[in-house]
């Protein structure tokens, strides 16, 4: 052997646990530049008889080709890899009978953690989880009264800081354009506007409220966005709560001819490329996907190698960014 040290310090640095074992660091640079030369590849079937982990983490999300959970996921992904687990995405598509059936398929296949961005049904499958002690931190959303460790955006103070904004540059009729769920992120954001309006002395109307089903196919969404504004002209500025929304929203406008800052006034949950490189750009809520991501591969990591974990619960601030869709109309 080229690096002349035993067969069992080489395995212990080759998995990942020389300085733990007090192995000085040139013999474990010496190791790991053998091992790149040679191309090694850890047998990871046999590592996982020996140590009962399979470094897999298996990882649920609405749609991974949503700009927001395809970031994420690919957060997920590079931090995990940092500490030798590979991750294995499923979608749920926002169906509760799928998002049920493929944490069932994860769980079959032993994962060794599981980060989750759950559904309404999903609640018993997660209290399950608790109780069976497996690793496990929900993202995005999470269940009142349920403790499991999230990760998590303060959901309700973006859409306040949201109203704030409309307010201070001169809107009085903003509607909000929202999902018809339980989920507890769309209920904080609604609560946020609501909130909004009584802090800045605007009434409350629900005429100003729009409600949509998910799982609607992109044209009923267009169509039932249309009819809204069509049906409230005196709409003067929208909250759309997700980027979802805010695509078939800008579609929607579009498509009556309504002109983004000119006519109406627009803030959407979530950024993308879209919203920063159309013209006038959108005014946005971004959230901070990389602090999502880092913090719950590392809850995971820290439930799986049993350490202490001080934060449980980490809720993130909201970040408005503010471009040229929010004008002033002040005058």
């Amino acid at each position: 052997m080229k690096t002349k040290v035993s067969v069992t310090t080489v395995s212990i640095v080759l998995n990942g646990n020389g300085k733990e074992r007090k192995i000085s660091d040139e013999v474990i640079a010496k190791i790991e530049k053998e091992a790149d030369e040679l191309n090694y590849r850890p047998n990871q079937f046999a590592k996982s008889l020996r140590t009962g982990k399979t470094f897999t983490l298996g990882l649920i999300v609405d749609d991974i080709s949503n700009y927001f959970f395809g970031h994420l996921a690919k957060i997920v992904e590079e931090e995990a890899d940092n500490y030798g687990y590979t991750v294995m995405f499923c979608n749920s598509e926002n169906d509760n009978g799928k998002t049920k059936n493929v944490l069932h398929i994860l769980m079959d296949k032993q994962m060794d953690g599981y980060i989750i961005a759950p559904t309404s049904s999903m609640l018993p499958d997660i209290l399950q989880l608790i109780d069976e002690k497996k690793p496990m931190v929900l993202i995005d959303r999470f269940f009142k009264n349920v403790p499991a460790m999230y990760v998590t955006l303060d959901n309700y103070k973006g859409a306040l800081n949201c109203v704030d904004h409309f307010v201070e540059r001169g809107y009085k009729n903003i509607a909000i354009i929202t999902n018809e769920t339980e989920q507890i992120q769309m209920q904080e954001r609604f609560e946020g506007y609501k909130d909004g309006l009584e802090k800045n002395k605007l009434p409350f109307l629900t005429e100003l409220v729009k409600k949509i089903y998910f799982n609607l196919r992109d044209h009923e969404v267009v169509n039932q966005i249309e009819n809204f504004i069509k049906e409230h002209s005196v709409i003067d500025a929208i909250l759309f709560t997700s980027n979802n929304l805010g695509i078939l929203g800008l579609e929607s406008l579009r498509n009556l001819q309504k002109k983004v800052a000119t006519d109406i006034g627009v803030i959407c949950f979530d950024d993308n490329d879209l919203f920063r490189l159309s013209s006038p750009g959108i005014s946005v809520i971004s959230q901070p996907i990389k602090q999502i991501g880092k913090n719950a591969v590392r809850i995971i990591l820290d439930q799986i190698e049993k350490k202490e974990i001080h934060k449980k619960r980490i809720v993130l601030s909201p970040n408005l960014i503010i471009r040229d869709s929010t004008p002033s109309r002040n005058n």
